[in-house]
């Protein structure tokens, strides 16, 4: 199976959970049928941790200037000093919120277990004999449904926030209301010194059978079926469950008739702290109170394919607009996913990496964009607080977000970037004292506040991340062919912090960016501050040039003239581009960051086409970048430059790294490190990207194919494509031979770039073309000629 991955057996840990999410939403799926669990997340739930004042931007624009001086007069450790004294500080870390549990009674072992997730629906389902249980969190209705069906003769249904790390100063209480043969249960939950909290939901329906309840949920005996309706909501203060439970209500279809068999309103003390949290149990009649019998049953299944439908409609069409296929062996295919993982030269554990790839990252984009943890975590206590690092991590996970044809993403993405303008205007006025924007290297998706900093990571110095973040908005841009004006105000607000920040100069006359900051590596003979990062250096002149184009004519003179006065890259005595164009500060190789090839990928600026031998400086300090701690990042992120470059050994390599370096748990999700150490999206969501990168690269003026294929892989279709000139392509390739099928929705002239060579390429709106080699074959209508068009 290319579009889903099972297994038999259910999960141990929590990070072999089978995902499902909406972008709001997330469930982790454990698919066991003796203690059915789902872990419930969503992307607001952010644990306080720090008072307000402790959270703004350090007031620092006053030593601003004495800070330059010093380092351009080389103290470099001047910026170890530029600090108002604050500790380290955290930004508020991303937690679960609880798990719903469907148990039946200890010692009724069922048959083999069989879990599975369809990436074309985003169903999580589980069976064992008869039961059969059904996850997936709408998108249509933001509702994480659960439909079991042959449940057993007993079970036991609660919700339960005791998950590893919970803090044990967390107020939490549970409720149980029924009525109307219906229940509610209510997991209420307050921080630790702090008004907010949340509130977990779940509206439960059973078709038939009796429902009791006890200390800590409900009993249900006799049901044919379940159907769980569930949400958490974050808050400050009270929150109207009545008003919640009625939307859900309304999902089901209404409240359900009373069959007219003996019904009480039923709960008992819910088990927990409710006095503590001051969010008592809904309470009837005591615990085990019947709330629901009768021989009238009620089609369930009716409203589960009702909600699953709306769904469907549109996380299938989402999914299903680009995909990769590699030919791979059909036996292999049908393999659950631990055993293909164990197989990393298997075209089938790459094909369905790509898809879940895919899949997770739609999955973990709506509210916001994926977090280091995409949208799920089954911990308290999650690494680097689950937050979104803007210096590499974010910026991978989405790089595949316009070429395989998920605005979804890039929509989300936006969401956090233009609700956080406010707070960058703030951290470029304390900081620096000027106007515009700077963005935070780190934050929880609620404050874009600049507050997490320390000596050995000086973020608050790093000047380059409002463009990497504005990079992805203007691909989308490019390639549907109209500006967002929202992104045209934040250029211009990026181009004027740069005219207020870039006024002092070098020995050479040319502006110096100062202090400037490569993340997160420091340079030999200086400091973490330093001057003249590279990276800065390419996001201010790309910030200034892109910013020109949506000025006006005055404005645009302006904002190129101040870009032409920036320094030129530096070439080091070892023939590699320079991390930091500045005198006496030398390279430190082995890092897991690639900062300075900025300009390589994601920019495009440097490349072999038009800067040749830049290109070669570039290759050089790729081939001598260490891999340090072998973070997944590093890897995806050299194998991104190096297919930029050309160079598909090394883009192989890289591929090849991270299939054979046990990065990828059975749940297809990813870890940071080897050996499946910290949970961590960035391999699962940059794989797509790379191997896009391989196949199929795009500018508005040049179309390349075949830059850097992996030798690995010698045929294959990759389909639904988009490129930045406004055509979609489907491309095909076998040994000798290749075909690309063009379908532009706009006229264009493009340079193509492929293993042919070198040609113009005239594209009409509504035409297809089709490109490819004259030898071999690459799939059908492989006889075309070099170039053929049609209608499409």
């Amino acid at each position: 199976m290319r579009h889903g991955t099972w297994e038999p057996s259910p999960a141990d840990r929590w990070e072999d959970a089978f995902l499902a999410g909406n972008g709001s939403h997330g469930a982790l799926v454990l698919g066991d049928p003796e203690n059915d669990r789902v872990i419930v997340t969503h992307h607001t739930l952010v644990r306080p941790n720090n008072p307000p004042a402790d959270t703004a931007p350090p007031p620092l624009a006053p030593l601003l200037p004495a800070l330059q001086d010093a380092l351009l007069a080389g103290d470099t450790t001047a910026a170890e000093r530029f600090t108002d004294g604050r500790p380290l500080r955290w930004v508020r870390p991303f937690h679960p919120g609880f798990q719903t549990r469907v148990r039946r009674p200890p010692g009724t072992p069922g048959p083999t277990v069989h879990r599975s997730v369809d990436f074309t629906t985003g169903v999580v389902a589980g069976e064992c004999g008869d039961r059969r249980s059904e996850v997936f969190v709408s998108r249509a209705d933001d509702v994480l449904v659960q439909y079991v069906t042959a449940p057993g003769p007993v079970v036991e249904v609660d919700l339960d926030h005791r998950l590893p790390g919970v803090p044990a100063a967390l107020e939490a209480g549970r409720g149980v209301a029924t009525a109307c043969r219906e229940t509610v249960l209510t997991l209420r939950a307050r921080y630790p010194d702090s008004p907010l909290g949340y509130t977990g939901l779940t509206l439960l329906l059973t078709d038939t059978g009796r429902t009791t309840v006890t200390a800590s949920g409900v009993r249900v005996e006799g049901a044919g079926a379940l159907l769980l309706l569930t949400r958490v909501r974050r808050h400050a203060g009270d929150f109207d469950t009545a008003r919640e439970t009625e939307d859900l209500r309304a999902l089901a279809g209404g409240a359900w008739p009373d069959a007219g068999v003996g019904v009480h309103s039923g709960a008992g003390s819910a088990a927990g702290s409710d006095a503590g949290a001051g969010v008592g149990s809904r309470a009837g009649s005591a615990a085990g109170a019947r709330s629901g019998a009768g021989a009238a049953g009620r089609d369930l299944s009716a409203v589960h394919a009702g909600l699953l439908d709306r769904h469907t409609t549109r996380h299938a069409a989402a999914y299903g607009r680009a995909a990769l296929d590699l030919g791979a062996d059909e036996a292999e295919r049908a393999l659950p996913g631990s055993v293909l993982l164990r197989r990393p030269d298997s075209p089938a554990l790459l094909e369905r990496l790509f898809a879940a790839g895919r899949y997770h990252l739609l999955s973990s984009s709506g509210t916001h964009p994926p977090r280091l943890t995409g949208l799920w975590t089954g911990d308290w206590d999650t690494a680097w607080s689950g937050a979104f690092t803007t210096n590499a991590n974010l910026n991978l996970q989405t790089a595949s977000a316009t070429a395989l044809d998920l605005p979804e993403v890039t929509e989300a993405h936006a969401r956090l970037v233009h609700g956080q303008l406010a707070d960058w205007r703030d951290n470029a006025r304390a900081i620096f004292g000027v106007r515009g924007i700077l963005a935070p290297s780190h934050t929880d998706g609620v404050s874009g506040h600049t507050y997490h900093f320390s000596r050995e990571y000086p973020l608050h110095l790093w000047t380059a991340g409002a463009d990497w973040l504005l990079k992805p908005l203007l691909d989308h841009d490019e390639t549907n062919g109209v500006d967002d004006p929202r992104t045209s105000l934040a250029l211009a607000e990026l181009a004027a912090f740069y005219e207020d920040f870039l006024t002092r100069t070098g020995p050479d006359g040319r502006l110096a960016v100062v202090p400037s900051y490569s993340p997160e590596n420091r340079p030999r003979g200086g400091s973490w501050g330093a001057v003249n990062a590279t990276m800065d250096i390419a996001a201010a002149r790309h910030a200034l040039h892109t910013a020109a184009e949506r000025a006006p004519a005055r404005d645009a003179t302006r904002l190129r003239a101040l870009a032409a006065r920036l320094p030129d890259y530096r070439v080091n005595e070892e023939g590699a581009l320079a991390e930091w164009a500045w005198p006496g500060l030398g390279d430190r190789y082995d890092h897991r960051h690639l900062s300075h090839l900025y300009p390589v990928w994601p920019l495009d600026e440097i490349n072999p086409y038009d800067t040749p031998g830049l290109a070669d400086a570039a290759r050089r300090a790729l081939a001598l970048r260490g891999s340090e701690n072998d973070s997944a990042h590093g890897h995806l992120h050299h194998g991104l430059v190096a297919a930029r470059l050309g160079d598909a050994a090394r883009t192989g390599e890289a591929l090849d790294r991270v299939l054979t370096g046990d990065y990828f748990h059975d749940s297809l999700m990813s870890a940071h490190y080897p050996a499946r150490d910290v949970y961590n999206a960035d391999a699962a969501h940059a794989l797509p990207a790379l191997l896009v990168e391989a196949l199929v690269q795009s500018t508005p003026a040049r179309l390349v194919l075949l830059p850097a294929p992996p030798a690995r892989y010698p045929r294959g279709r990759l389909t639904g494509v988009r490129t930045r000139f406004g055509a979609r392509v489907d491309l095909t390739w076998a040994p000798g031979a290749y075909r690309a099928v063009l379908r532009p929705d706009r006229d264009a002239e493009v340079d193509l770039r492929s293993p042919a060579g070198a040609t113009r390429l005239v594209l009409r709106a509504g035409e297809r073309q089709t490109v490819g080699s004259r030898g071999g074959t690459a799939g059908e209508e492989d006889r075309s000629c070099p170039v053929r068009s049609g209608r499409a």
